[in-house]
């Protein structure tokens, strides 16, 4: 676990944003990936080693196989990685509106 701390040099704010993305329903794995480098199987590493074991089972259930996950499963008609009520997040920094 701790390679994946040291090779994408996360930050408690950039774990916790990590987190939260991964609870988000619209928000894809590939979104998490080009946001941060993390690939689905680290990010499922890190959720396992942050979260506790009945939270984690949750979550694990809940997005497995979710099409919102997984740009792949994804409609057509869906062509964002965020929610449009989201503000606005570029490269790991919030902008103003």
């Amino acid at each position: 676990m701790k390679e994946i701390y040291l090779k994408h040099q996360l930050t408690d704010a950039s774990i916790d944003r990590i987190i939260e993305m991964a609870w988000e329903d619209r928000t894809p794995f590939e979104a998490i990936e080009f946001q941060f480098g993390l690939t689905e199987a680290e990010v499922i590493q890190l959720m396992k080693h942050e979260m506790e074991l009945r939270n984690w089972k949750k979550w694990r259930a809940r997005v497995q196989g979710r099409a919102t996950k997984h740009l792949a499963l994804r409609s057509e008609d869906v062509m964002r990685f965020k929610c449009s009520r989201q503000r606005q997040i570029t490269r790991n920094r919030v902008s103003k509106r």
